[in-house]
């Protein structure tokens, strides 16, 4: 008998998301969260599971920053319910400080569309790779359960800030 080779093809997202054979490697976990959305949805009578003017932009701006800076969505990004929390890693950062300034523009365009958004930039080790579940998105890696925890502390502030952790 004989046996034949395996093909690998690559489509789509799997191009963007091409793997490293290295598990990790330093760069940046982002975590972006509507404050007290769920509130908002309730006092505008939104339908929770179809884009309004709000997710819809976010689920916008958030693709742009991906492409921008070369990122990877782990977790988050629905064109068809709307973004309302995304998790991106971005392997090898080049420049921090750009990435930070164009993560504040995003939080003072959704702000100026009535809801505020907290996010969490840290740095450390990271995949590069989406996660398969919501789970493996915020706990999968000591450095995804770090941010998910300033994150916390953030929101319980009062929110409507991006942290950056060095």
């Amino acid at each position: 008998m004989m046996k034949r080779a395996a093909t690998l093809t690559t489509t789509g997202n799997e191009e963007l998301n091409a793997q490293s054979d290295k598990l990790f490697a330093p760069g940046l976990v982002i975590i972006l969260d509507l404050d007290r959305f769920g509130e908002y949805v309730e006092e505008k009578g939104l339908d929770p599971y179809k884009p309004n003017l709000i997710t819809g932009e976010l689920t916008n701006l958030v693709e742009e920053f991906v492409r921008k800076h070369r990122g990877v969505v782990v977790y988050g990004l629905d064109r068809e319910r709307g973004t309302e929390e995304v998790v991106v890693e971005i392997p090898y950062p080049i420049d921090i400080d750009s990435i930070v300034r164009d993560l504040e523009e995003i939080r003072k365009k959704i702000s100026s569309l009535g809801v505020t958004l907290s996010g969490v930039v840290l740095y450390d080790y990271v995949t590069g790779r989406p996660a398969r579940d919501r789970r493996e998105a915020y706990y999968g890696t000591p450095a995804r359960r770090r941010a998910v925890k300033l994150l916390k502390s953030i929101k319980r502030k009062g929110g409507d800030k991006i942290i950056v952790v060095y």
